[in-house]
């Protein structure tokens, strides 16, 4: 029987009743452990499936009796009854093979087409005017917090539903959430086990032609992203990460990253789907962000590009304020993210940020160079030295980008500009300064107060004492302040939509 290179799931125990001399299930996604009926086998391929690599477990209580009563049924089975079975089970795979082709020959027209609109970066504008406060209804349904068992790597998840008071809670008082807010009895406990899907390593390098430098889309400190592309449609983005980080006794371990990182869950950020690793090679599957990157947006856009409004970088700014202070207040140990520039925040169809790279700092721990020129904070010469605070100057200096609209270190400027933070921040207080400072892509629509504000929260966020430093939860508490004023002034002057000297907000 040959059911190779299709995606059947499941076990395979059901094989296990037929007189088999020949079977081929390679190259699909079962699961489980393989029946002994099956090892005998004079020819069986089993490779590339996600088999459980521990020991099968035991059978129930009475199924060996079952068991024997059923070898008596089946002995008393005639050879043409077995053939029927054998037939009717050929049949059923030769419909669903057929169904499988019919689909992917529909899909296929799409591909190429999809393939070249894919190189163009969809832009959708903001629909309102007004900044929402409540803008990701996601977070209502519950957050998964990841508690540590001691020393042991095996992480334990707890996941809560937030009760129909808190949501009124959050939503009426406009507090960001945090770890305290939570009742103990809300938590459940769940396993440690990895959440996300295996990929093979053969199925990676198709979709990717075989990393080909065409599909790159970026290149960081610990690895390359390339882009994914599916017969169906699907487009994913995979992490290749290099080799050098697993070396030696100091090595990261990548099983345990991945079922760390498997388990964040948040409206703003990037979560792992899948993972690879095999003949060495250690990869990490997310979804693929058509609008590309926040750097992109701010640096990279031409005269025919539509600019990010205000409001919207108001709203990336809280979007990863939010994910920042998952990180280091929901979380348990707490994760340090030691890599939060512009080119790691991805934006989707809706201009809503998603932070990347998340749960990753094992793999900085022995990095030395730091990871972008203008991000690194004053205290810290590598990233192995970051912290917490360390985060907060990182997120203090891409709100800095999106008030300026410059890169945090720009050498085609003049000398004392070369340096965004060390530039801006004698200005943050001064208000004529602060205007000469914004973006001139704004076009002067803006509301003063409101880049007063925002000012100030970056003055805050980037001092160089990290012990003055907010955490993060004061930051996201300002934004939220910021937006509140925001919605208050529109809904008193509605057909205000530009700069004027009598805009408060």
């Amino acid at each position: 029987m040959s059911l190779q290179n299709n995606k059947f799931t499941g076990s395979i125990n059901v094989l296990a009743e037929l007189p088999l001399q020949d079977l081929n299930v390679g190259n699909n996604h079962f699961t489980g452990w393989i029946p002994d009926e099956l090892k005998n086998i004079n020819n069986i391929e089993t490779g590339g499936n996600s088999w459980s690599s521990g020991p099968a477990p035991p059978p129930p209580p009475g199924q060996e009796s079952h068991k024997k009563s059923e070898e008596n049924m089946k002995s008393g089975l005639s050879g043409m009854a077995v053939a029927g079975i054998i037939m009717g089970v050929l049949l059923l795979i030769s419909i669903i093979i057929a169904l499988i082709s019919k689909r992917s020959s529909s899909t296929s027209i799409h591909y190429f087409e999809d393939d070249k609109l894919s190189q163009q970066r969809p832009i959708s504008p903001l629909a309102s005017q007004e900044l929402s406060i409540d803008m990701f209804p996601d977070m209502h349904k519950g957050f998964r917090e990841i508690r540590s068992s001691g020393s042991s790597s095996t992480i334990s998840v707890k996941t809560s539903q937030m009760s129909a008071s808190m949501s009124h809670k959050y939503s009426d008082h406009v507090k960001s959430f945090n770890s305290k807010e939570v009742p103990d009895h809300l938590n459940v406990e769940l396993g440690g086990s990895v959440q996300a899907s295996y990929y093979s390593l053969a199925d990676l390098q198709s979709v990717t032609g075989n990393f080909a430098t065409g599909r790159l889309l970026g290149e960081g400190s610990i690895g390359r992203v390339y882009r994914a592309k599916y017969r169906d449609g699907r487009v994913l983005a995979v992490k290749k990460i290099d080799s050098s980080h697993f070396r030696g006794d100091r090595g990261a371990d990548f099983p345990e990253i991945v079922a760390n990182i498997s388990k964040l869950r948040h409206p703003n950020i990037a979560e792992v789907i899948g993972y690879c690793s095999e003949q060495g090679q250690n990869m990490l599957v997310y979804d693929y962000f058509r609008n590309g990157s926040l750097h992109e947006f701010l640096h990279l856009s031409d005269d025919f590009s539509k600019p990010l409004t205000w409001n919207t970088r108001v709203r990336i700014a809280l979007g990863i304020a939010r994910a920042v202070e998952y990180l280091h207040e929901v979380c348990s140990p707490s994760c340090i993210h030691k890599n939060i520039k512009s080119s790691n925040i991805l934006l989707d169809t809706e201009l809503i940020p998603h932070l990347s790279e998340c749960g990753l700092e094992k793999l900085y721990e022995h990095t030395n160079h730091n990871l972008g020129t203008g991000y690194s904070p004053p205290e810290c010469s590598k990233p192995s030295e970051y912290t917490m605070k360390s985060d907060v100057y990182c997120f203090g200096v891409v709100m800095l980008e999106l008030l300026t609209g410059r890169k945090p270190h720009d050498s085609s400027k003049p000398r004392t500009e070369h340096a965004l933070v060390r530039w801006a921040y004698p200005q943050l207080h001064d208000i004529d300064a602060l205007e000469r400072m914004v973006d001139p892509a704004l076009r002067g629509l803006y509301p003063p107060k409101s880049i007063s504000r925002f000012a100030d929260i970056i003055a805050l966020c980037v001092q160089a004492e990290p012990e003055f430093r907010p955490p993060m939860s004061e930051v996201v508490e300002a934004l939220v302040r910021l937006v509140q004023r925001s919605n208050m002034s529109q809904r008193e002057d509605p057909n205000a939509s530009c700069r004027t000297d009598g805009y408060d907000f």
